[in-house]
């Protein structure tokens, strides 16, 4: 789901061919999902296990820049019009201060 909302976005966001499966787009997602030294999971972690968004960017000694890339993408987003539910959710979460697990449980009900 990640690697086709991808594509969408980078789409309506660059005219020309881009290859996603490039280390710049699909091996930085999935060193960020899957790597124990990753601050964007670490970030992304504590939020899950109740953080709030300024008292996990205090406890961790290092930038998590899957943060301020969210907001960047979202807004881009807005103006181009891709379909992304994952950006949208996580938004939802850093910058609206929803629930992660109720948003979690909400996006994996419309993915497939």
């Amino acid at each position: 789901n990640s690697i086709r909302e991808m594509k969408r976005f980078i789409k309506k966001v660059h005219k020309m061919k881009r290859n996603i499966n490039d280390s710049a787009y699909l091996g930085d997602l999935l060193v960020t999902g899957y790597s124990v030294f990753s601050r964007n999971r670490l970030f992304g972690n504590m939020l899950g296990k109740g953080y709030t968004v300024r008292s996990a960017q205090l406890e961790m000694s290092m930038i998590a820049e899957g943060y301020y890339a969210t907001n960047s993408a979202y807004k881009i987003n807005s103006e181009k019009g891709a379909r992304t539910p994952i950006l949208d959710a996580v938004y939802s979460i850093l910058y609206d201060n929803k629930n992660p697990k109720k948003v979690f449980k909400k996006l994996a009900d419309k993915l497939d």
